[in-house]
């Protein structure tokens, strides 16, 4: 007969199962957000999630980035970065989209969450500084910026939670994004759940990571070999001359 640690382990769901649209959450308009097609999709059907790592990869302005910050407040996460302790605010520019959404969590899941979001890692450091950890912390500001990322992804992404991360690649080298990847399969291996909105086909080559691609269309499904992403970067370093003689000419 198994154990009551060994039943409820059977029984434990990845953090976030799903995100519901409120009942009164608005029809899509032109009015932003709601105008995004990505954003429309959420709000109309919702979006299930699978455990392990979940990118969301499309172009400046498809909406992935609105749709993983949305999600992350809706979990309770701090709007700038952080974890659900961190209360830090600078200039609040979050989209209304987390007050139309539901999170379902995982029967049993951990409640721990961390959101990094590139754009406001910068005064995220501030507060860190002013709300020194009891365990301590490297002093982020005297760092490079992708060492201090990767410092970030040491101390604060320890635990099996709900991880969501906005193009975290803007201040990554190609070694530091391969160290990041091995940092998400950490997380997905120990029972934790991530969603990352990239830019990065490095990034997004994560074994085993369901990718969703945001566009016009909205929210697809894609392999990473099918990505755009993924094909224009192949033609550009095939022939980079290609590309940039439109530019240059």
């Amino acid at each position: 007969m198994s154990s009551f640690w060994e039943r409820g382990a059977l029984r434990r769901q990845h953090p976030v199962v799903a995100v519901h649209p409120h009942d009164d959450a608005p029809e899509p308009s032109g009015r932003w957000p709601l105008g995004i097609p990505a954003v429309a999709q959420v709000l109309r059907e919702g979006l299930e999630f699978s455990p392990g790592v979940t990118f969301l990869v499309g172009e400046n302005g498809s909406g992935k980035s609105t749709i993983v910050e949305g999600i992350a407040l809706a979990y309770g996460l701090s709007p700038e970065g952080g974890s659900r302790q961190a209360m830090h605010s600078t200039r609040p520019t979050e989209s209304p989209l987390s007050d139309w959404l539901r999170i379902q969590r995982g029967i049993g899941s951990s409640t721990w969450g961390f959101f990094l979001r590139a754009e406001t890692m910068h005064s995220f450091y501030t507060y860190l500084e002013q709300n020194p950890s009891p365990r301590g912390d490297v002093p982020f500001h005297e760092m490079s910026h992708g060492e201090s990322f990767l410092a970030v992804l040491a101390s604060r992404f320890d635990e099996p939670g709900f991880y969501c991360l906005d193009e975290p690649e803007a201040a990554l080298s190609f070694n530091s994004t391969l160290a990041l990847i091995s940092v998400l399969q950490r997380i997905s291996d120990d029972g934790g759940q991530v969603l990352c909105a990239t830019h990065s086909p490095v990034l997004a080559s994560l074994p085993g990571a369901r990718i969703l691609e945001v566009g016009e269309w909205g929210i697809r499904e894609a392999a990473w070999e099918d990505l755009e992403i993924v094909q224009h970067w192949r033609s550009f370093l095939d022939d980079p001359k290609r590309y940039l003689r439109h530019l240059l000419d």
